[in-house]
């Protein structure tokens, strides 16, 4: 039986690499439907290849220009759209704009393979009621999300026997390096991830462990785990996506390449596994494994994560809006990659404290977390010398 696809962000890294899986699954899959935002060239050769039912542009002339092309297309402005034909929906988009594929998604009782941490971490009480809806699930696509999915697989009672998540983070482009080294570090550097090929915005959350911090949240929101059981560990190769440990003190690890085809494929095959094997290790040539405890003093928004996890409520919501503009400032030059951090620690400092019970809710707390971060960039690009577009 063929499984309808559909995929938001569908130009980005994840949805092309989704797009890759169904190919190389010969059949397996129909590609239902598409949405993405900018890449209109990309687009137009993705409808070409596939011939969705649907397809989401938000750009007015956009979507008009490919509507005149692609006659037999039903094009919409509404993300949400793509939602009600699919078995499995793939949510790739980045940042806070993905959680109306989030919400629907689960309101309709289909599975979600979620690759947008923030729509989960932003608005997580909201989150967390759809995800009893008959049929809804949520399979992360996250490497170490999906790797932690894989190894609770090993237990039938896991939440009982659970003792530690552990996940691994690879350190980004500067691991080892000093906070008076990383003072000067320029918007390229940071876009130089040693393992992984990702967009812009989440390779730089790699390299200040933002991204680590931000999957700690999601971890907790995902699979119920107190933040005190859930740890980071650095591994350089990322090889090891992160692992287990049980009462009994049995450690149950997910190894395979870095390949983020592997948790795409377990994430649209589940309960099954994809036919298609990515990421296979030769262990003739693998020779060494090596771990490290993450410097905290110099990569702060690690422990930033921690601390609006546990205050729970709107937190996670302002830390990751807070994020999204300190690095859109840093991307353009407007802030040094240090004060990421330092933007994301006023911001929080500045929380409000109101609870999260509604979809309107979550837009106020990221409205006004933006407000603040946006100000707070502003004051730091003035005291630089530079000029805020």
């Amino acid at each position: 039986m063929t499984v309808k696809v559909a995929l938001a962000g569908s130009t980005g890294s994840i949805g092309r690499q989704t797009l890759e899986v169904v190919a190389a699954a010969q059949g397996r899959y129909e590609i239902v439907a598409l949405a993405a935002s900018l890449n209109e060239e990309a687009l137009r050769a993705q409808i070409s290849a596939h011939r969705p039912r649907v397809v989401a542009v938000v750009d007015d002339a956009v979507r008009r220009r490919l509507a005149g092309e692609f006659t037999t297309v039903n094009f919409v402005a509404d993300v949400a759209e793509i939602v009600t034909d699919a078995d499995v929906v793939v949510n790739a988009v980045v940042g806070f704009a993905g959680l109306p594929v989030t919400l629907e998604t689960l309101r309709r009782g289909k599975r979600l393979a979620l690759a947008n941490k923030e729509s989960l971490i932003a608005a997580g009480p909201v989150v967390q009621p759809l995800r009893s809806t008959p049929g809804a699930s949520i399979v992360p696509v996250d490497s170490e999300h999906c790797a932690v999915h894989q190894c609770l697989r090993a237990s039938e009672s896991a939440h009982r026997e659970l003792h530690e998540l552990l996940l691994t983070a690879s350190g980004g482009p500067f691991r080892g390096k000093s906070r008076a080294e990383l003072a000067t570090v320029n918007v390229a550097e940071a876009l130089q991830h040693p393992t992984w090929s990702m967009g812009p915005k989440i390779t730089v959350d790699s390299s200040t462990l933002m991204n680590k911090g931000l999957e700690v949240i999601e971890a907790h929101e995902l699979f119920g785990v107190a933040y005190d059981r859930i740890n980071v560990v650095v591994h350089p190769q990322s090889i090891i996506h992160s692992m287990v440990t049980f009462a009994d003190g049995a450690t149950i690890a997910q190894l395979s390449l870095p390949d983020m085809r592997l948790p795409i494929a377990y994430a649209i095959a589940w309960p099954d596994r994809s036919d298609v094997p990515f990421g296979v290790i030769d262990w003739r040539q693998l020779q060494r494994l090596d771990f490290e405890t993450p410097d905290r003093d110099t990569f702060k928004c690690l422990d930033l994560a921690y601390v609006a996890g546990r205050a729970g409520g709107s937190a996670p919501a302002w830390l990751s809006a807070a994020n999204e503009i300190a690095v859109e400032a840093f991307l353009a030059g407007r802030i040094s990659w240090l004060q990421i951090a330092e933007v994301n620690d006023a911001t929080l400092q500045r929380h409000d404290g109101v609870a999260l019970r509604s979809v309107a809710d979550v837009l106020a707390a990221d409205a006004e977390a933006r407000r603040i971060a946006r100000g707070i960039v502003e004051s730091f690009a003035q005291s630089a010398g530079t000029v805020i577009a």
